[in-house]
């Protein structure tokens, strides 16, 4: 029979691959699963003597190389020494060298967080007093560019050959035995097997540029092979790729010894050794994603390790053999169509695999968000909502497959009979009648060449019988195909079932794009804790020991004598109602000064609020203090500080600041 798709299956699914496609071009880069929540100096600071060290603190265990830490004088040069190590916990440092000018400096980092994701940024901070810098550093990481599109594909298609391999498997295995003699079930399972594997090793040449340089140039250095085999996520790699031997050896015992088996009992007996098998593998093959990413970090990992191989298993078992059901409707032989129990199996197995999927997935909702508002406040939130709203979709199709299951027949249809025998009629009133349709691999092509099969060797009749034989095949080999078409859609409900298990693999193949792209993103819970731990820590004057929920570092000049410095204003908490302000004032140096007058001024001119005047109390050298600052709404605040620095010289410096 012929081996071409159906010409509306073929655009459909050039459609939703396009679809896949856009979604995958479209989508931002993949988020950094790690964020710096602190440092020393902190960003922004000025420090009135050059540290010996700087240090950051990530949210989550990072892994870093010798160019991770880097930074750079005002003219871009390297003053780092040594390479960066783990201090404590989550903090990582590096040493400076000795006797640093005065100047901006940057810090430059790239890391690769915990579970598998590059991290990158940068920030400033100042010994002695700002200056201009000649450095100019991206915060965007490895994964941003064209590596980084290679790698995230090239995961999306492992998780697609891992579902069509697994879920095809189990469903020949569990719902549908007589699949494991059909050619177009075989090349989808096998065809699975092929794209992750190839996958898997695409990924391992990826991940060295993906985590490092970002370079495409750099995908084939082996050197940088040798360091990915070292990492966690270098091993699970390699550990799927040996699991793909074992899958390899299952495959070709279901396709070849199990589908030969005539004895019941000696084919149950294959039959129970094959599920188990296929579970462990399947079970290890899972576990390569779950040891490597978002289940191996963070809360409860221990438990969060197993839920997720127990949730990509579900989703194998249900859109891998959706797939499977797909081809055999669409593809299998016409005389060996699907049956309808194999169809209600594999409902029950679908239903089981949702139910599952509902279990671990509330789970794991609530261990990546760990409340409702970072549903719609976080990336993460936001694309597993639509997540959650394509599985109900899918869901929702499902059930009207259900029904179309619940009509399908366990025979062919008088109607398909008719049709047969309509199709047997046309043949022999052409004079060109064909033998009926069966199972049976033997065709009359032998006679139609002049040969007969039991007459021995007769000589060759020439190339114009070889053509004609030839020819006279392609037609019956094209009737053959029109037959078994015209058989497969004689069923009303077979074909309402194909319709709506097309849609559902539809679904399902936009749904694998956005669960591709969501573990690519960082976690919800991890961003705002991220968000939380920056907002606590705002950098500060490290000399005058203050903190608050609001700081803003202002220079000043008045112009006279000693008329440079620092202005520094903290506002606790910083949201609408009562607050407590601190002012510091600061020499050039670091040094606390004190000056005749200081006044602060808060404006909203968005609402027309304002100016509200503060005259802060003097309470110490350079610092001066205010309680009871009313803020009355939130916005984007104007703060205004008047510094006078003698009886004449007087200046007023402003920043913005978001307050409430």
């Amino acid at each position: 029979m012929t081996q071409t798709i159906a010409p509306r299956v073929r655009t459909v699914v050039l459609l939703l691959l396009a679809a896949v496609c856009a979604l995958l071009a479209g989508a931002a880069p993949a988020s950094a699963h790690a964020a710096v929540t602190g440092s020393d100096p902190a960003q922004g600071a000025v420090v009135d003597k050059a540290p010996a060290r700087i240090s950051l603190t990530f949210s989550e265990q990072v892994a870093m190389s010798g160019d991770s830490l880097r930074v750079l004088d005002p003219e871009g040069k390297r003053v780092d020494a040594g390479e960066p190590s783990n201090v404590s916990g989550t903090t990582y440092a590096v040493r400076l060298h000795s006797g640093l000018p005065d100047g901006t400096y940057t810090v430059a980092y790239q890391v690769v967080s915990a579970d598998s994701h590059p991290v990158a940024g940068a920030y400033t901070f100042s010994i002695g007093a700002p200056s201009k810098t000649s450095v100019t550093v991206s915060d965007q990481a490895a994964d941003d560019g064209v590596v980084g599109w290679l790698y995230g594909f090239g995961r999306y298609v492992s998780y697609a050959g891992f579902i069509v391999m697994a879920g095809g498997a189990a469903f020949v295995l569990a719902c549908w035995p007589r699949g494991s003699g059909v050619r177009p079930v075989q090349r989808f399972v096998v065809s699975g097997w092929l794209t992750l594997t190839a996958a898997t090793l695409a990924l391992l040449l990826l991940r060295g540029s993906f985590t490092g340089s970002g370079k495409v140039a750099d995908i084939f250095d082996l050197s940088l092979l040798g360091q990915v085999l070292q990492t966690k996520t270098g091993a699970a790699l390699v550990s799927r790729l040996l699991l793909l031997a074992a899958a390899a050896l299952f495959i070709a015992v279901l396709f070849g010894a199990y589908d030969k088996r005539e004895d019941p009992q000696e084919k149950r007996d294959l039959t129970f050794g094959l599920a188990v098998g296929g579970v462990v593998v399947a079970a290890g093959l899972a576990a390569s994603w779950a040891m490597s990413e978002h289940a191996s970090v963070g809360l409860q990992a221990g438990i969060a390790m197993p839920v997720d191989v127990v949730h990509l298993l579900a989703v194998a078992a249900w859109l891998g053999g959706l797939g499977a059901l797909l081809v055999a409707l669409y593809r299998a032989p016409a005389d060996a169509p699907v049956d309808a129990s194999a169809v209600r199996r594999f409902s029950r197995v679908a239903f089981g695999s949702v139910l599952a999927l509902i279990a671990t997935g509330t789970y794991q909702s609530w261990r990546q968000l760990g409340s409702w508002s970072a549903f719609t406040d976080t990336r993460y939130g936001q694309l597993l909502l639509a997540k959650i709203a394509l599985v109900a979709v899918l869901v929702g199709v499902a059930w009207i497959s259900r029904r179309w299951t619940g009509r399908l027949a366990e025979t062919v249809p008088a109607s398909a009979e008719r049709e047969k025998a309509r199709v047997g009629a046309e043949a022999e009133a052409s004079g060109d009648a064909e033998p009926e349709v069966t199972g049976d691999d033997r065709t009359d092509t032998d006679s139609v060449a002049g040969t007969d099969p039991d007459a021995g060797e007769q000589p060759d009749s020439g190339p114009a019988d070889t053509e004609r034989a030839a020819q006279l095949a392609r037609q019956r080999a094209a009737r053959d195909a029109a037959l078994q078409k015209r058989l497969r859609d004689a069923d009303p409900n077979r074909f309402g079932l194909r319709r709506s298990v097309l849609a559902e693999a539809g679904v399902a193949v936009v749904l694998l794009a956005v669960t591709t792209v969501l573990t690519q993103t960082e976690p919800g819970r991890t961003e705002q804790d991220a968000k939380a731990a920056t907002s606590s820590s705002v950098s500060t004057s490290p000399d005058t020991g203050a903190s608050g929920a609001l700081t803003l570092n202002m220079p000043f000049d008045t112009g006279g004598e000693n008329g440079k410095g620092i202005v520094t204003v903290d506002l606790d908490p910083a949201r609408v109602g009562r607050n407590e302000m601190h002012v510091y004032v600061e020499r050039p140096d670091g040094q606390a000064f004190d000056i005749p007058e200081v006044k602060v001024d808060f404006t909203l001119k968005a609402k027309d609020i304002g100016p509200l005047p503060v005259v802060p109390d003097h309470i110490a050298t350079g610092h001066w203090s205010a309680n009871g600052v009313q803020i009355p709404m939130a916005g984007d605040w104007k703060v205004d500080v008047t510094v006078r620095t003698s009886d004449i010289d007087e200046v007023t410096v402003s920043k913005n600041a978001q307050i409430g």
